[in-house]
């Protein structure tokens, strides 16, 4: 006759292991789901100043300033096992000395949560729901057309025009000014619930029924002459008419 506490112990190890199994079939499930993500990075202003790039140093440097567009449908990488996707856009140029890789500065990024992450499934919220379930309007009975504020954005979707940079770029050598063939390119890392994280894949390659991204890179230019301005008297390199400060924040979808 065995005593309480083994029975505990092995119904313990047997709920481990009955989780542990369905964790590997969770995250080897997702190999069958395809992945087709593709994006489109234009420049839309680039400057280059000379001062304090951050508030807590005295050291003068030059650092650029880079606007761009972005419109990219990574939809296909959300399935039942992502939790949430780490985005950003690099900014890759030559380094100084011809022995050494390029130079890789991140100028922007975002999490972008699943439906999961956002409205996670507990035993307190299927109760809420089952006590008060959601009303539904007037509006939804007669079947007209939503709301703009009441259509669910899909994760995923990113739809930036004329964004700010998150971050400056800055160079350890301390200079940025007329450097040439520079690029953005977008990134991501897939945080799953169980398995291992998964990251960008470039255009060309795949594995299995997962695509690389198609497109995702902008095309080369270089950086402008230094110019003692702020960055809100800044000029679209290429023209000499001042642009104006965009007012739209970026919009993430």
């Amino acid at each position: 006759m065995h005593s309480a506490l083994v029975r505990v112990q092995n119904v313990f190890g047997f709920f481990t292991t009955v989780a542990f199994v369905t964790a590997i079939v969770v995250a080897l499930s997702v190999t069958v789901i395809p992945q087709a993500p593709s994006a489109s990075i234009d420049l839309r202003n680039v400057q280059v100043v000379k001062g304090r790039p951050h508030y807590h140093t005295p050291k003068r440097e030059e650092y650029a300033h880079i606007k761009f567009d972005l419109d990219a449908d990574l939809t296909s990488l959300f399935n039942w096992n992502t939790k949430q996707l780490f985005v950003w856009i690099t900014a890759t140029y030559p380094s100084r000395t011809a022995s050494e890789p390029p130079s890789q500065a991140i100028i922007w990024d975002a999490i972008i949560s699943s439906e999961s992450q956002k409205t996670p499934s507990t035993p307190f919220t299927v109760y809420s729901n089952f006590m008060n379930p959601p009303k539904i309007s007037n509006r939804a009975k007669k079947g007209s057309k939503p709301k703009k504020q009441d259509i669910e954005l899909v994760p995923g979707l990113l739809k930036l025009k004329n964004s700010k940079p998150k971050y400056q770029i800055t160079d350890i050598s301390g200079q940025l000014s007329s450097t040439s063939n520079v690029t953005l390119q977008l990134g991501w890392n897939v945080q799953p619930w169980a398995g291992a994280l998964t990251w960008t894949m470039e255009e060309g390659t795949g594995w299995g029924r997962w695509k690389g991204i198609k497109g995702g890179r902008s095309k080369a230019f270089d950086m402008p002459a230094l110019k003692v301005k702020g960055v809100n008297q800044e000029a679209v390199k290429g023209s000499g008419k001042p642009e104006k400060v965009a007012e739209a924040s970026p919009i993430v979808k």
